[in-house]
């Protein structure tokens, strides 16, 4: 397909995309990775271009990918802390002073890089749900250089694309391979849907037969459930919800257990915003845990999956997520997935901030 149609779009959710472009990224992400494993030089596709990153959360892997993926494009990376800076912020949400309206944030930026990358959930938006997604919306409203979601309370983009990508990689399709999005649990209950929305999204949208595994209080949003069975129905694939954790994983191919928090930590009208409720509702599910027995039911070669940072011990167990580099039968991909970060994410930029 023409790849000019991709210069300037913002990349805010795959909701946005459609198979054939998210196909096109993935040929150009191992393409790229190709590259890099040969120390192949394509630090032209970006040269002397800036990308400018607006970290309201912490980051380990996002944050590094982009740095690093921004330097082997031939670029680079600014990294704008918003507690040094006027902390941007939606019309009704200002304090003299100490934010600045999105509106006049993103038009300055715009004047100075070739995209803004932003990371936002949670304490930020006071657990809006959506609320980080809107103030997103809102800079691509004004910007008039490409935005890009580094996560936000609805969606991670990014990361999806990286799981879809090692899918690719591991099993050479996507037709036929069953792909287990399930909640897991952690002590924590701040965190949110992006991962586990995002990623059936993917599955969804690449032809996976997806199941989506959780306790009866953890259900996502019902606007993404619908559009992954319309999904499902465009790929004469099956989009399934269970909430049986081990029945789920039988000959999976794809297993991804996660917590993300229930529905009672948002502020009405999505949730009560009772973080007490929360706790509770988690703390009855403590066995919903991924073990190398649960793992023994999946498909021979089965990976486990997960963004990271993983909660050892409560979500999975050490032996699952150190089975790295086996030959045969099952093995945690995790780190594969994280370097797919990098390259995921550079054919974005390498799309959206270049172009040809």
């Amino acid at each position: 397909m023409r790849t000019d149609c991709f210069r300037g779009k913002d990349f805010l959710t795959l909701r946005d995309w459609d198979k054939e472009q998210v196909e096109t990224l993935l040929e150009i992400a191992f393409d790229l990775k190709r590259r890099f494993a040969l120390g192949e030089p394509h630090d032209h596709l970006l040269r002397a271009k800036t990308l400018f990153m607006i970290f309201y959360n912490q980051s380990l892997r996002t944050r590094n990918s982009f740095e690093a993926g921004m330097t082997q494009l031939g670029g680079h990376a600014h990294y704008l802390d918003p507690s040094k800076i006027y902390t941007p912020a939606l019309e009704g949400k200002e304090v003299a002073y100490s934010t600045e309206r999105v509106s006049d944030v993103a038009r300055v930026l715009s004047r100075m890089g070739h995209a803004i990358a932003i990371r936002c959930y949670g304490d930020p938006v006071d657990w809006v749900y959506g609320g980080a997604h809107e103030m997103m919306r809102e800079f691509a409203r004004w910007s008039d250089i490409p935005v890009i979601n580094m996560e936000c309370d609805k969606y991670h983009p990014c990361q999806a694309l990286a799981d879809i990508m090692t899918v690719k990689e591991k099993f050479g399709a996507f037709e036929g391979i069953k792909f287990v999005m399930s909640w897991a649990y952690s002590p924590s209950v701040h965190k949110p849907r992006a991962v586990p929305q995002s990623a059936i999204i993917a599955a969804t949208l690449m032809g996976c037969d997806t199941v989506l595994a959780h306790p009866p209080e953890m259900e996502l949003d019902p606007e993404i459930i619908a559009e992954c069975e319309a999904n499902a129905r465009m790929n004469n694939a099956t989009f399934t919800i269970t909430h049986d954790f081990e029945s789920a994983f039988k000959d999976a191919h794809v297993v991804y257990p996660k917590a993300w928090a229930p529905t009672a930590i948002f502020k009405p009208p999505v949730g009560e915003d009772n973080a007490q409720k929360a706790q509770e509702i988690f703390d009855k599910y403590k066995s919903w845990k991924m073990t190398a027995e649960i793992m023994e039911t999946a498909d021979k070669e089965a990976i486990y999956v997960h963004c990271l940072p993983a909660d050892r011990g409560w979500e999975v167990t050490n032996e699952v997520m150190d089975r790295t580099d086996v030959k045969h039968g099952w093995s945690s991909a995790i780190y594969d997935e994280a370097e797919n970060r990098l390259h995921a994410q550079k054919a974005i930029m390498a799309l959206v901030m270049g172009g040809k």
